[in-house]
């Protein structure tokens, strides 16, 4: 059941926290696309698009900005048969969602499909795929995920043209369906999605602009019975202001929400890893 929305909440505004730049020496360190940040700020979980799944602390100083992300453990994500997922068509992981179960969601593009851990190092369970769209190729699925209660809701990179709206697909009990759709600006695609403590949807979009680099943008909506409603832009920044944004976490910092972001550098030398964070005032 999807909420029934009110009346429409004050107009909101971001304050800049802060940005980290997250190293790591091992070699399936990069490429993130995804991010988790526990109810307290303390605790993440960070997805490369290589099938790796990172979890450790964040130290944070007084003000609560980012001072060091400290590793705790590093899964490399199997197939059913227990077969560490390989780069490419069936281990291009992009989202990821943690139930409060704290069963792992993760969707993936290439074979398109959302696949359940139990934990990092466990196989996944069987799941239905999700139904066939024509521009939902490779490198055009699945990027975002969120999840509210048992119901994880995906939204694909890409839709049919730049002025289609995005589909938002929903999976439970192994069923899928679809809750409204998304209005599409030209040029945005979808990136990263996440439930806040608030109720509302929030979704980070890209846009590349080659040699300029990348810029990046967060919407929020309230998701009802109708389809999404009360949509506002948060955040839009110049390209090159941060890295190519791709993973969206929303807490509440104890003074507002907080997102906090994640780059993917793609593994190359010329980018990097960082955490953006954001604080949300109505």
């Amino acid at each position: 059941m999807l909420i029934a929305a009110g009346a429409p909440a004050p107009a909101a505004s971001l304050e800049y926290v802060g940005t980290f730049v997250w190293t790591g020496d091992d070699d399936s360190f990069g490429g993130f696309s995804g991010i988790e940040i526990s109810p307290d700020g303390t605790g993440f979980h960070a997805l490369t698009d290589r099938a790796h799944l990172y979890w450790g602390s964040i130290d944070r100083d007084s003000q609560g900005v980012i001072r060091a992300m400290n590793i705790g453990g590093r899964a490399h994500l199997k197939d059913r048969q227990g077969v560490p997922l390989q780069p490419g068509y069936h281990g291009d992981s992009e989202g990821l969602a943690i139930g409060e179960d704290g069963r792992i969601w993760i969707s993936f593009e290439g074979l398109n499909r959302i696949a359940l851990y139990e934990d990092p190092d466990a196989v996944p369970s069987r799941r239905r795929l999700p139904p066939e769209l024509p521009w939902m190729r490779l490198n055009s699925g699945m990027e975002a995920i969120a999840i509210r209660g048992d119901t994880v809701f995906a939204v694909p990179e890409q839709s049919g043209q730049e002025g289609d709206p995005f589909p938002i697909l929903t999976f439970r009990d192994n069923q899928w369906g679809q809750a409204g759709e998304i209005r599409r600006d030209p040029r945005w695609l979808a990136v990263g999605a996440d439930f806040g403590p608030d109720g509302w949807f929030y979704l980070l979009e890209r846009d590349f602009r080659g040699i300029l680099g990348f810029a990046s943008r967060v919407r929020r909506m309230q998701l009802t019975d109708d389809g999404p409603v009360n949509e506002e832009i948060l955040l839009t920044t110049r390209a090159l202001q941060y890295d190519n944004l791709e993973g969206l976490a929303v807490w509440h910092d104890g003074q507002g929400i907080r997102l906090t972001m994640i780059s993917d550098d793609n593994f190359l030398a010329l980018q990097r890893t960082e955490l953006v964070e954001y604080r949300l005032r109505d």
